[in-house]
Protein backbone atom coordinates (compact mmCIF):
# COMPACT_ATOMS: atom_id res chain seq x y z
CA UNK A 1 0.00 0.00 0.00
CA UNK A 2 1.58 3.20 -0.78
CA UNK A 3 0.82 5.71 1.68
CA UNK A 4 1.75 9.06 -0.55
CA UNK A 5 -0.99 7.77 -3.49
CA UNK A 6 -3.44 7.79 -0.50
CA UNK A 7 -2.28 10.82 0.74
CA UNK A 8 -3.36 12.81 -2.28
CA UNK A 9 -6.78 11.28 -1.92
CA UNK A 10 -7.10 11.86 0.99
CA UNK A 11 -6.08 15.46 1.24
CA UNK A 12 -8.56 16.22 -2.07
CA UNK A 13 -11.55 14.10 -0.22
CA UNK A 14 -10.90 16.75 2.94
CA UNK A 15 -10.78 19.39 0.11
CA UNK A 16 -14.10 18.85 -1.44
CA UNK A 17 -15.73 17.91 1.80
CA UNK A 18 -14.80 21.28 3.25
CA UNK A 19 -16.27 23.25 -0.42
CA UNK A 20 -19.44 21.14 0.52
CA UNK A 21 -19.69 21.80 3.65
CA UNK A 22 -19.40 25.84 2.90
CA UNK A 23 -21.92 25.70 0.33
CA UNK A 24 -24.51 23.83 2.12
CA UNK A 25 -24.08 24.91 5.88
CA UNK A 26 -23.19 28.85 4.98
CA UNK A 27 -25.31 31.33 6.86
CA UNK A 28 -28.08 32.62 4.35
CA UNK A 29 -28.78 36.74 4.69
CA UNK A 30 -32.15 37.30 4.73
CA UNK A 31 -33.03 40.82 3.86
CA UNK A 32 -36.49 42.56 4.70
CA UNK A 33 -37.40 45.87 3.17
CA UNK A 34 -39.50 48.03 4.55
CA UNK A 35 -41.55 51.33 3.78
CA UNK A 36 -39.12 53.47 5.71
CA UNK A 37 -35.42 52.11 3.25
CA UNK A 38 -34.03 55.39 2.46
CA UNK A 39 -34.55 55.07 -1.31
CA UNK A 40 -31.02 56.23 -3.30
CA UNK A 41 -30.41 57.70 -6.17
CA UNK A 42 -30.04 55.20 -8.58
CA UNK A 43 -33.38 53.33 -7.32
CA UNK A 44 -35.57 56.67 -8.07
CA UNK A 45 -35.85 56.16 -12.09
CA UNK A 46 -37.31 53.24 -13.62
CA UNK A 47 -35.52 51.08 -15.71
CA UNK A 48 -35.60 51.38 -19.83
CA UNK A 49 -38.42 49.14 -20.22
CA UNK A 50 -40.49 50.90 -17.46
CA UNK A 51 -40.04 47.82 -14.50
CA UNK A 52 -39.36 48.65 -11.14
CA UNK A 53 -36.38 50.27 -10.25
CA UNK A 54 -35.02 48.35 -7.63
CA UNK A 55 -33.48 45.47 -9.87
CA UNK A 56 -30.51 43.35 -8.72
CA UNK A 57 -27.44 45.52 -10.24
CA UNK A 58 -28.71 48.91 -8.37
CA UNK A 59 -29.40 46.23 -5.05
CA UNK A 60 -25.51 45.28 -5.30
CA UNK A 61 -24.37 48.78 -5.68
CA UNK A 62 -26.16 49.98 -3.22
CA UNK A 63 -24.66 47.13 -0.91
CA UNK A 64 -21.27 47.93 -2.15
CA UNK A 65 -21.45 51.45 -1.22
CA UNK A 66 -22.77 51.05 2.38
CA UNK A 67 -19.97 48.19 3.10
CA UNK A 68 -17.51 50.54 1.77
CA UNK A 69 -18.69 53.21 3.53
CA UNK A 70 -18.70 51.70 7.05
CA UNK A 71 -15.00 50.27 6.06
CA UNK A 72 -14.11 53.37 5.30
CA UNK A 73 -15.67 55.90 7.85
CA UNK A 74 -17.18 57.45 5.00
CA UNK A 75 -20.64 59.30 4.88
CA UNK A 76 -22.05 57.37 1.89
CA UNK A 77 -25.29 58.67 1.89
CA UNK A 78 -24.42 62.26 2.17
CA UNK A 79 -25.39 62.72 -1.57
CA UNK A 80 -28.93 61.48 -0.74
CA UNK A 81 -31.40 64.21 -1.48
CA UNK A 82 -32.29 65.23 2.12
CA UNK A 83 -34.40 68.55 2.74
CA UNK A 84 -36.80 70.12 0.70
CA UNK A 85 -38.25 73.38 1.62
CA UNK A 86 -37.15 76.04 3.51
CA UNK A 87 -35.41 74.76 7.15
CA UNK A 88 -37.31 74.27 10.06
CA UNK A 89 -36.44 75.54 13.79
CA UNK A 90 -35.08 72.36 14.94
CA UNK A 91 -35.03 74.37 18.86
CA UNK A 92 -38.56 73.54 19.08
CA UNK A 93 -38.14 70.21 19.60
CA UNK A 94 -37.24 69.54 23.78
CA UNK A 95 -33.70 69.24 24.36
CA UNK A 96 -32.65 71.11 21.20
CA UNK A 97 -30.92 74.04 21.76
CA UNK A 98 -28.84 76.52 19.68
CA UNK A 99 -25.77 74.49 19.84
CA UNK A 100 -27.46 70.73 19.14
CA UNK A 101 -29.36 72.43 16.21
CA UNK A 102 -26.15 73.78 14.81
CA UNK A 103 -24.65 70.90 14.77
CA UNK A 104 -27.23 68.74 13.32
CA UNK A 105 -27.67 71.53 10.47
CA UNK A 106 -23.76 70.93 10.04
CA UNK A 107 -24.69 67.25 9.02
CA UNK A 108 -27.07 68.37 6.93
CA UNK A 109 -30.25 67.93 8.94
CA UNK A 110 -32.35 71.05 8.79
CA UNK A 111 -36.02 70.08 8.79
CA UNK A 112 -38.00 67.45 11.23
CA UNK A 113 -39.14 64.70 8.16
CA UNK A 114 -35.28 63.99 7.65
CA UNK A 115 -35.11 63.38 11.77
CA UNK A 116 -38.01 61.15 11.47
CA UNK A 117 -37.14 59.36 8.65
CA UNK A 118 -33.60 58.33 10.39
CA UNK A 119 -33.35 54.48 10.65
CA UNK A 120 -31.45 53.39 14.07
CA UNK A 121 -28.58 52.73 12.13
CA UNK A 122 -28.16 56.36 10.79
CA UNK A 123 -29.07 57.21 14.27
CA UNK A 124 -26.12 55.38 15.75
CA UNK A 125 -23.55 56.65 12.86
CA UNK A 126 -24.92 60.20 13.84
CA UNK A 127 -24.98 59.97 17.51
CA UNK A 128 -21.01 59.21 17.10
CA UNK A 129 -20.67 62.59 15.95
CA UNK A 130 -22.10 64.84 17.91
CA UNK A 131 -19.45 64.94 20.78
CA UNK A 132 -21.31 66.50 23.62
CA UNK A 133 -24.41 65.78 22.34
CA UNK A 134 -24.24 62.12 22.29
CA UNK A 135 -26.78 59.94 23.39
CA UNK A 136 -29.48 63.01 23.26
CA UNK A 137 -31.29 61.74 20.08
CA UNK A 138 -32.30 58.26 22.23
CA UNK A 139 -32.79 60.30 25.68
CA UNK A 140 -35.05 63.18 24.90
CA UNK A 141 -36.77 61.24 22.13
CA UNK A 142 -36.01 63.55 19.39
CA UNK A 143 -36.67 61.23 16.17
CA UNK A 144 -39.63 60.90 17.83
CA UNK A 145 -40.60 64.23 18.51
CA UNK A 146 -39.38 65.30 14.69
CA UNK A 147 -42.21 62.54 13.71
CA UNK A 148 -45.26 64.95 15.00
CA UNK A 149 -44.14 67.93 13.69
CA UNK A 150 -43.13 66.51 10.47
CA UNK A 151 -47.08 65.18 10.27
CA UNK A 152 -47.93 68.72 11.40
CA UNK A 153 -49.72 67.09 14.51
CA UNK A 154 -48.53 69.62 17.10
CA UNK A 155 -51.66 68.45 19.57
CA UNK A 156 -49.92 64.93 19.37
CA UNK A 157 -46.79 66.23 20.32
CA UNK A 158 -47.88 68.93 23.20
CA UNK A 159 -50.22 65.72 24.97
CA UNK A 160 -46.81 63.48 24.99
CA UNK A 161 -44.06 66.11 25.03
CA UNK A 162 -45.89 69.46 26.66
CA UNK A 163 -46.44 72.97 25.10
CA UNK A 164 -44.18 74.01 22.05
CA UNK A 165 -43.61 77.82 23.07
Amino acid sequence: MDFGGNLVWIILGIVVLAILAFLLLRPRQRVQLSDTTPVRPHMQHLNKDGGEPNDLVSEAAAAIGDVSGEILDAPVHAHLPGASGPADDLQRLKGVGPKFAQMLNERGILRYDQLAKLSAAEIEHLDKDLGPFRGRLLRDRVVEQADYLARGDTEGFESRFGSLN
